[in-house]
Order: C-alpha cells, then structure tokens, then sequence
C-alpha cells in the first residue's frame, strides 16, 4: 500500500488558500465587526507585513514547541500589527492593538479549525482504507503541538519538520527525508501539497507522484499543469483518486 506524504500549511488548514489571504480576511472581520482602523490593512502595506512576521519567526526562536497553532497566531499577528502602526499609518494604542490581535488570531484560529475538520474526514477515511502518513512541512518547531490540538495526531506518527531536521522545502531533500521515513521507494509515494514550487515539483523531482492541491497562492502565476500526477481543488477528491 502506497504512504502518503503530506503537506500541512495550506493543504490540511485552509483548503489550499495562502495563509495571507486567511489572515487578511480575520483583520477585516474585526475591522468589520469593532475596529475600523484595521481597514487599513490592505495591498502592500498588508503583505509586506505579513513578510515580515513569517521571516521574524523564521529567525528568532519566537515559537516554543508547546506554542499550539492560536498561539503561534498570536505572536505572528503582533509582529504584524507593530509593523503596521510603525510603517502603515494604522492607529491603535497598545491595549487596544494586543486585543485586536487577541481577536484577529482567534478568528484565524476558527476558520483553521474548520477546515482542519473537514480534512479530518478525508485523512480518517485513507487511514480505513489502509494508507500510511508521512508528514513533510515546513514549520517552527511546534508542529506536533498544533497536531495535538487540532485532534490530527494519531494520524501522524512519522513528522519532518523543517525546524527540526534543518532542511526546508523547496529543497528536494526535505522530501527525501519523507521518503527514508517512509521506508519505501519514492514510487510508492504520493506527495500531496497546495504549493507547486515547495511541494510538486521537488516531489516529483526524486520519483514521487503528486497530487497538487490548487487554490489561491501567493500570486498568480501559469504553471506547466502537466507535472503533477493529479490535480485537484477540494481535499475530498483525493477519495475518488486513491482506491
């Protein structure tokens, strides 16, 4: 029976939309519902923000491994939002921006979660039928804390984590690792992931087939389709396409 390599940011979490654009809806649900002033966060001022809160948690040792995934948000939102009152006009005291941030992040928590329970179903049902999870994710450390709380750690008991092993995609080795994990050859993998760059095409490059999970990415961009084994726009399709 093939294993199945997953992806997690995106393909488990949002229903292959870039976290930006998740995160970016929760600011103006709170924008909406108490703080007109997070209207603000909007264009480029909003992901050059955004920017700079994953590559201040890429650097510094800011997640903890126990951190679950509202927490995680948290920090990251508060990055943000010191970014966005110093370099895009957005006026909020200190009370008031740690709890718009408080707000934001559970938001973002919540629509996680949902999604996170509809892939629930699609991983339980491959499970029943057999099949075996690698998780290969690009991540801060506390993966399996975020696993833990979202009720997916019994399906997967094998995890690379970029933090962890010191390598991160898109660099193929990452995906190599899955395969050894896996202990099998990578032609009896499926490497399943939202990211084309990050996830299909270093898959693809050491021998797994794929199953690109399309939906709206960082930017538009046309990619050569004809890569990926299979492509599809809902998670529960991999169910017609694994027996």
């Amino acid at each position: 029976m093939k294993t199945l390599l997953f992806d997690y940011g995106g393909t488990l979490d949002t229903a292959a939309r870039h976290w930006n654009y998740v995160l970016l809806d929760a600011y103006h649900a709170v924008a909406i519902s108490e703080e007109p002033e997070l209207l603000k966060v909007a264009g480029a001022a909003w992901r050059e923000a955004y920017v700079h809160g994953e590559r201040s948690l890429a650097r510094q040792p800011i997640i903890l491994p126990e951190d679950d995934f509202y927490t995680l948000l948290l920090k990251k939102v508060r990055i943000e939002l010191t970014h966005l009152r110093a370099h895009a006009g957005v006026l909020l005291t200190d009370e008031r921006a740690e709890h718009c941030a408080q707000e934001v992040a559970r938001v973002a928590d919540a629509a996680a979660r949902r999604h996170v329970k509809e892939s629930q179903h699609v991983l339980q049902t491959l499970s029943d039928r057999g099949y075996r999870f690698v998780l290969v994710t690009n991540f801060y450390g506390n993966i399996s804390a975020v696993l833990r709380g979202y009720g997916l750690t019994e399906f997967f008991q094998t995890i690379i984590e970029s933090a962890v092993v010191g390598v991160r995609k898109p660099d193929t080795a990452i995906w190599q690792l899955g395969v050894e994990a896996a202990g099998v050859p990578a032609s009896d993998c499926v490497a399943i992931g939202d990211s084309y760059s990050k996830d299909i095409v270093p898959a693809a490059q050491i021998g797994c087939s794929t199953v690109w999970f399309k939906g709206e990415e960082w930017e538009a961009k046309a990619y050569d389709e004809t890569l990926p084994t299979h492509i599809i726009t809902r998670l529960d399709q991999l169910l017609n396409l694994l027996p």
